[in-house]
């Protein structure tokens, strides 16, 4: 669980989150040979649009106000980074609301609806963004009637603490949502929003990778990888920062 009243340690243990590896699988097919020039642009549909901080294409001023304060929580500010607020979390979370991600564009979303087994991911007609707004607000009809009219930006670090301890356990009360399925997808997006590329809008600065040492979007380092607990001594590089950037 998330000890939310030590940042340091829960720093740390978000950088310790499973990697998922794919096993290689041989196919049979035919190779043909090219010669001159490539028979495709590189990245010709690949390359992601980089995003502009300025503004918000999903959220509400009053929806980013709640963001923000959450985010700020779950990183906050200490000597190993910026919070969460100000490496651009709410802007990475804002932009992916509005997007395929969002709307679950990728996904089947038609009926019938029930609840599945663990391994099978979410099961539910309710998109991210949807959650979102559901769960915002929600959790301001919750603060405003437990703490006098004041929203969740407005109520004390500690008091933001306890609510977000028990939005993870699941037994935050709110009305009509699952408290605790926000909180996975928050800390999730959180998660992607200080780690990603700075090009989605997140990791301002690179802060997240410069904080584990990451060595970012650079080509080859192969000379470093043997090289155990050894700083790498190059600054991170960003995809729109990369030279071959265009």
């Amino acid at each position: 669980m998330l000890a939310l009243n030590q940042s340091v340690i829960a720093r740390r243990r978000f950088l310790l989150a499973s990697v998922s590896l794919m096993a290689a699988v041989p196919t049979i097919g035919c190779a043909q040979a090219y010669s001159g020039a490539l028979p495709w642009s590189a990245n010709a549909n690949g390359s992601p649009k980089p995003v502009d901080p300025a503004g918000w294409t999903y959220f509400t001023p009053e929806e980013v106000a709640v963001i923000d304060a959450l985010v700020d929580r779950l990183i906050p500010a200490d000597d190993l980074s910026p919070g969460g607020k100000d490496v651009g979390i709410t802007v990475y979370i804002d932009r992916q609301l509005s997007g395929p991600f969002g709307n679950d564009s990728w996904f089947y979303m038609s009926p019938p609806f029930q609840e599945g087994y663990p391994g099978q991911g979410v099961q539910s007609p309710v998109t991210p963004a949807q959650r979102y707004r559901k769960s915002i607000a929600a959790l301001e009809t919750y603060c405003h009637g437990a703490y006098a009219g004041k929203g969740f930006a407005q109520i004390p670090p500690d008091e933001q603490d306890k609510l977000i301890g028990q939005m993870e356990k699941g037994t935050l009360q709110l009305d009509k949502v699952s408290s605790k399925a926000f909180f996975q997808m928050l800390w999730q997006n959180t998660k992607e929003g200080f780690f990603a590329d700075p090009v989605y809008g997140g990791n301002k600065d690179m802060a997240g990778w410069r904080m584990i040492g990451f060595p970012g979007a650079r080509y080859d380092y192969r000379d470093w990888v043997t090289k155990y607990n050894q700083p790498y001594p190059l600054p991170p590089i960003g995809i729109k920062t990369h030279p071959d950037w265009s």
